[in-house]
C-alpha cells in the first residue's frame, strides 16, 4: 500500500468540490462550529505548493468565508447589544472571562483588535459581535474585519507552504497508523475537552456559592446605614459607572489594589458578563483579603434597570 503525500479526502475535496466546501467549512468554524481552520489552513497551505493557482484562490475564499461570518456576527452585537454575547459566553468553555478579556482588548487596542482577533483563543468569536454591540461603525468594522481574516488567511497558507515537507512527512506517518492515528486524535481531543469542562463545573460550583444581592436589597442595606462600596471589575477603563464604584483590575490584584479602600464597609461588586462570573471571581478575592463581599446580581443591568442611575467615570 502506497504511502499518502496528502490527506486523500482534502484531495477528493478538493478534486470532486474545489474550493467551495473549505469556504464552507470555514464559514461554519467561524460561525461557531466546532470544525478545524487552522490544520486546514496549513494543509492547503502545504498543498499549494505543488499545485500552481491555488494558494490565491485559498486565499480568497477563506478570507471571504471568515468576513461573511464575522459580518453575521458584528449585525447580532448591534441588534441583540450584549444578549448575543451572554449566549456566546454560555456554551464557551472558558465562559468566566471571555466578554472581560475582550473588553480590555477593545479598551486597550481598539479596532486593532479585529487585526489580531483570529490569532487569540476566545478572542476570534466574540470580537466581532462585540464591536457591533460597542457601536463601532459598519465600515470601520469591514475594513478592519477584511484586513485581519486576510492576515489569518495569508498566515496559515503561508505556513504551511514553508513547512509542506514537514507536514507530508506527518501526514505519511499518519497514514501508517491508520486507524490508530485517528483513535489517538479523538482520545486527545476528548481529554482536553473533559478537562475544561470539569473545571468549568469546578469553578461555576465555587463562585454559585457566593451571595448575591438584587438592587432592590442593596438599596434597603443603604437605607439602613450601611456603608456600601460598590467595585467595577469590568474589562477596561469604564466610562460610566454605579455611583461611588471603585475600579478593580483583575488583571492585577494585589496589596496596591486595595490601597486607600475604606475600613468596615460592605463591598459589592458588579460586572457585565454572564452569571456575574468576573465579579463572583472578585467578591471571592476581597473575602480572602479578608474583606465582606457581595455580588449584585445581574450587574450593572440589572442596576439600570431598577431604574437606578450611573455616574460618568
Amino acid at each position: 500500500m502506497l504511502a499518502r503525500t496528502r490527506l486523500e479526502l482534502l484531495t477528493e475535496l478538493f478534486s470532486r468540490h474545489g474550493l467551495a466546501a473549505v469556504a464552507v467549512a470555514v464559514l461554519l468554524h467561524q460561525l461557531g462550529a466546532p470544525l478545524p481552520s487552522t490544520p486546514l489552513l496549513l494543509l492547503l497551505g502545504a498543498e499549494s505548493a505543488s499545485r500552481d493557482g491555488l494558494a490565491l484562490r485559498a486565499f480568497a475564499a477563506i478570507t471571504g468565508a471568515a468576513v461573511v461570518a464575522n459580518t453575521m456576527w458584528f449585525w447580532a452585537g448591534r441588534r441583540l447589544g450584549r444578549r448575543v454575547l451572554t449566549a456566546l459566553c454560555r456554551i464557551s468553555i472558558s465562559p468566566d472571562s471571555c466578554v472581560r478579556q475582550n473588553e480590555i482588548s477593545f479598551a486597550r487596542r481598539g479596532a486593532l483588535t479585529l487585526l489580531i482577533a483570529k490569532f487569540v483563543p476566545g478572542l476570534s468569536m466574540l470580537a466581532p459581535p462585540l464591536a457591533g454591540a460597542l457601536g463601532m461603525t459598519a465600515g470601520r468594522f469591514l475594513s478592519w474585519n477584511l484586513l485581519g481574516s486576510a492576515l489569518w488567511a495569508a498566515a496559515g497558507l503561508a505556513a504551511g507552504r514553508v513547512f509542506h515537507a514537514q507536514i507530508d512527512a506527518l501526514l505519511r506517518e499518519l497514514g501508517r497508523l491508520g486507524s490508530a492515528a485517528i483513535a489517538l486524535g479523538v482520545a486527545v481531543v476528548a481529554a482536553y475537552l473533559g478537562w475544561r469542562l470539569w473545571r468549568r463545573a469546578v469553578v461555576r460550583r465555587e463562585l454559585n456559592g457566593l451571595e448575591r444581592l438584587d438592587p432592590a436589597e442593596v438599596a434597603s442595606l443603604q437605607q439602613q446605614g450601611c456603608q456600601i462600596v460598590f467595585v467595577d471589575v469590568r474589562g477596561g477603563p469604564p466610562t460610566s459607572r454605579i455611583p461611588g464604584a471603585r475600579h478593580l483590575d483583575l488583571g492585577a490584584l494585589g496589596d496596591a489594589a486595595l490601597v486607600g479602600w475604606p475600613a468596615g464597609a460592605e463591598f459589592v461588586t458588579y460586572c457585565a458578563c454572564p452569571n456575574d462570573v468576573s465579579a463572583a471571581r472578585a467578591a471571592q478575592w476581597l473575602q480572602r483579603q479578608g474583606y465582606p463581599a457581595r455580588v449584585l446580581r445581574g450587574g450593572i443591568e440589572a442596576w439600570t434597570r431598577a431604574g437606578n442611575v450611573l455616574e460618568a467615570a
